[in-house]
């Protein structure tokens, strides 16, 4: 006989309700573009009154973070592809970026799971990471001008090579 997955207990962070287990499409609609038909996600039960929600694991059912209303939902999209842009436009691997983003938010590893964060933490990420490819695009602009300057010569303030 096939074990049942045990439903894990959560409660919303918003109203302190119980969250009940439900299919994706319980949240986003029939007809919307879903990645996973069969994602099942934790849904605060005065849903649609109180929208909070998030994903459940596929394998063991626990929560993959903690419920997030529509504001805070966004902003952790925002968090993630502010992060994802650190590997993507290749100044750090995945695993790297991970790791500095715990330091900089003074956290544990195992905590830096943006599934995880609040507002204050989401928006932490973005500036963080926008802080950090800009000081890589002007590390990046002096080293081409010094590199510019070499195959240029050295000069003087007379315009004369030395």
């Amino acid at each position: 006989m096939k074990k049942r997955k045990k439903q894990t207990e959560v409660f919303c962070p918003y109203c302190g309700r119980r969250a009940v287990l439900r299919p994706i499409t319980y949240v986003v609609g029939e007809n919307r573009r879903i990645f996973d038909p069969d994602q099942m996600v934790y849904v605060c039960s005065a849903y649609p009154a109180c929208n909070a929600y998030v994903a459940a694991n596929k394998k063991n059912l626990r929560p993959l973070g903690s419920l997030a209303d529509g504001e805070l939902r966004n902003l952790r999209i925002q968090a993630h592809r502010a992060l994802r842009s650190l590997w993507q436009n290749g100044y750090l691997s995945e695993k790297d970026a991970y790791h500095w983003l715990s330091g900089k938010l003074g956290l544990p590893e195992k905590d830096t799971h943006i599934a995880k964060f609040s507002h204050y933490r989401c928006k932490e990420t973005i500036r963080c990471c926008e802080a950090y490819i800009e000081e890589r695009r002007e590390f990046e602009k002096k080293g081409r001008r010094m590199t510019k300057s070499r195959k240029e010569g050295s000069h003087d303030t007379k315009g004369n090579r030395t």
